[in-house]
């Protein structure tokens, strides 16, 4: 009892699916995806099994109408479930059985599909469609927009209480983890879908930490700074945000810019003085040791 968006960018191939229900840890029932292959909403009176299942059947070849024919075909409880499939090419399908619990349907659209059950009004889904349509930016964001037009309209009849995003890549990637780009869940909260958007700006700032990370892996420190300097410009007053722009600018050799900001962090948590001790022997400081006393004398 739920409702979702299953969708694909086709500019970028990405897919995924975002989902909030009035029950616990919907994301872990609901949303399936794999990269290359496509992404499976499965609710109402779930069969979690349609989701493996499904993404078995888009990985042999079949299309997404086909796999969600097949999975409904052999589910005697079909009449009761609900279902959409987007493939890696962007073919849709969806399914509302109707023993699903008013109010209950879908729109199935290029390129993507919202669908809903037990919902307090039938405005719901058709208000998903058009802020999904309507909305500019990534696909993780524009399906969240849709989630919350979901809500704006009425929503879950229950109330709200869980909520999750996942996105993976178009393209099957030889290490598998690296097509999983987004899996972010709201297990249990009062307000769900806010916190799932606020989780979602976190990890778009944290991105930018893991691409100075791998800056910092190859002693690139400007670029290192642009992508942590981009970090904290989306999330201020984070200390782990904070502190890896101080070691960078030492790195270039502005240690007069970083010495305020290795002043503030330690001030907060002294444990990051005891850390920035640790840095030159993995060589991710390279300060002399003069220099080395000055930050941890902040």
């Amino acid at each position: 009892m739920t409702f979702s968006i299953v969708a694909r960018d086709p500019e970028t191939g990405e897919m995924g699916v975002a989902v909030q229900s009035h029950w616990f840890s919907v994301g872990s029932v609901v949303s399936w995806a794999e990269a290359g292959v496509g992404a499976v909403a499965t609710q109402a009176l779930v069969n979690v099994a349609f989701g493996p299942r499904g993404l078995d059947l888009l990985w042999d070849g079949k299309y997404a109408d086909e796999a969600l024919r097949a999975l409904l075909d052999d589910d005697p409880g079909r009449d009761m479930r609900q279902a959409a499939i987007v493939d890696a090419d962007g073919n849709v399908a969806a399914y509302t059985g109707p023993k699903c619990i008013a109010a209950a349907g879908h729109h199935a659209s290029e390129n993507f599909s919202v669908q809903a059950n037990m919902m307090l009004s039938e405005a719901v889904w058709p208000a998903m469609a058009e802020a999904f349509t309507a909305a500019q930016g990534p696909l993780a964001e524009r399906m969240v927009a849709a989630l919350e037009a979901a809500q704006a309209a009425g929503g879950d009849i229950r109330g709200r209480q869980s909520a999750a995003l996942l996105v993976v890549s178009g393209e099957a990637l030889e290490d598998a983890w690296e097509g999983r780009l987004i899996d972010l869940r709201v297990e249990d909260h009062p307000e769900p879908i806010p916190e799932l958007k606020r989780l979602l700006g976190v990890h778009r700032a944290y991105e930018h930490m893991n691409a100075g990370d791998q800056a910092m892996e190859t002693q690139d420190f400007e670029t290192a700074l642009r992508e942590y300097s981009a970090a904290e410009a989306l999330l201020p007053g984070n200390l782990e945000i904070r502190y890896w722009p101080a070691v960078t600018l030492a790195n270039l050799g502005r240690l007069e810019a970083a010495l305020p900001i290795f002043k503030e962090v330690f001030a907060q948590d002294p444990n990051w003085r005891t850390l920035t001790e640790r840095l030159p022997a993995a060589d991710m400081l390279r300060v002399d040791e003069a220099t080395l006393a000055r930050i941890l004398a902040q």
